[in-house]
């Protein structure tokens, strides 16, 4: 039984113990490009919400950051929300990992009114749910050297806006010697890069049931002698991406062509340099042309009902109108949120003032949804698109050759049809 000398030390305990912080465990990768944007979010949700503390987790890549939530799902969940790339989300709805934040988002209103837009839930929707939540969005531009263009005899102010005047730039700044390389289209994280040359020559990768491939066909052979163009007609060198980047921000590489996510680590890394530009990817067809859409959704995964609530308000101002514009702000990505980009107050001065940035928004009308491989052999596919390109890079197979190899080997790596 109590007694009532314990009742005042009862009164002091109890408040102290009411207010301890929910702690929270987010995953995220690439911190070489996301750190900024996520450190400055959560600087301001902790003065929005003191009652929750939020500690990071990072990976290197979307790659590791899946398998460290497919390591933890089968034993215990450390990590309570995890930014996964576009195209990785599939794979946790399928298991049935990931949390339908549908409930979530209609108990708080209409989605659109908080400015999640059908196209931009679209980017996290799998398995007949609502897996993620678009945090930030890319698409492929082109970086370029502008001091290097012009020496090369170009105009850094009407680059060229097809693949043949590309390769042609490309050629004379590798002409110029001394070290010089023309140019860098960076195929080998992932089958993003190579959607980007498939989906602009209009196709697409699997068949409408996802039992065969469909870059098989014209358009994935035009991807495929694109990238040996690239290298026999470009001049294009066997450079890892990183040694691309560094090679680019040195001032020894014309152009590179990457995810405008990079721009600002790119801009940093530049410096005063060479006078850094950007541009569009160059259009391959125009009528049926199209761009992959990168980036990372927030996916809630927590068991533990305190601490989804908690990662659930982190994912919500993450991908809110002042989350958005913070992201923007402190990387390259498209805002994802609508409010950011409909409301003047938000972006419309930062994107005055930074051109740079305005590459990858004048592109968003084209492009659509980075593909998602159905089935547990996703990252599988993946390396094996890699690995067959770097047959073309090293100039050690056909094109012809490669997309025969690559398309029996996907269809080996497939789930079965049912029957």
């Amino acid at each position: 039984m109590l007694n009532r000398r314990t009742l005042p030390l009862l009164a002091l305990v109890a408040p102290a113990l009411a207010q301890a912080p929910t702690e929270i465990t987010v995953q995220y990768a690439q911190p070489v490009i996301f750190k900024d944007s996520y450190d400055a979010i959560a600087a301001e949700f902790a003065r929005r919400e003191p009652a929750i503390r939020v500690n990071f987790v990072t990976t290197a890549n979307y790659e590791e950051g899946m398998q460290l939530i497919l390591r933890q799902a089968a034993t215990t969940l450390a990590v309570d929300l995890s930014y996964q790339g576009f195209n990785r989300l599939r794979l946790f709805a399928e298991r049935g990992i990931a949390q339908d934040l549908t409930p979530l988002l209609r108990a708080e209103g209409d989605p659109a009114a908080m400015g999640y837009s059908p196209t931009m839930l679209a980017l996290g929707h799998f398995g007949g749910m609502q897996a993620g939540l678009a945090y930030a969005a890319s698409n492929p531009i082109c970086f370029y050297n502008a001091d290097l263009v012009r020496r090369a005899g170009g105009n850094p102010d009407a680059m060229p806006t097809d693949w043949p005047g590309m390769l042609a730039l490309s050629a004379r700044i590798k002409a110029l010697g001394g070290g010089i390389e023309g140019m860098h289209y960076a195929w080998s994280s992932d089958d993003w890069m190579f959607s980007a040359l498939l989906f602009g020559h209009g196709g697409r990768m699997l068949s409408e049931n996802e039992q065969d491939v469909a870059f098989a066909g014209p358009e994935g052979l035009g991807a495929l002698r694109l990238l040996d163009r690239m290298v026999k007609e470009g001049g294009m060198a066997n450079l890892s991406r990183e040694a691309a980047q560094q090679a680019f921000a040195a001032g020894r590489l014309g152009m590179i062509f990457w995810t405008t996510a990079a721009l600002r680590g790119t801009m940093q890394q530049v410096g005063r340099n060479f006078e850094l530009r950007t541009g569009p990817m160059p259009i391959i067809d125009e009528q049926r042309g199209r761009l992959p859409t990168g980036g990372a959704a927030g996916m809630l995964i927590a068991r533990d009902r305190a601490k989804r609530d908690a990662a659930w308000k982190f994912l919500r101002f993450s991908t809110s109108a002042e989350g958005t514009t913070l992201m923007v702000r402190n990387t390259g990505y498209v805002p994802t949120n609508q409010l950011a980009i409909d409301e003047p107050r938000y972006l419309a001065e930062f994107y005055r003032d930074n051109p740079l940035f305005q590459t990858a928004t004048r592109q968003v009308a084209i492009s659509i949804p980075w593909y998602a491989f159905p089935g547990a052999n996703s990252v599988r596919v993946t390396q094996t698109m890699v690995n067959q390109q770097a047959r073309i890079v090293e100039q050690q197979a056909t094109p012809e050759v490669v997309l025969a190899e690559m398309a029996a080997e996907v269809r080996r790596l497939l789930p079965r049809p049912r029957g």
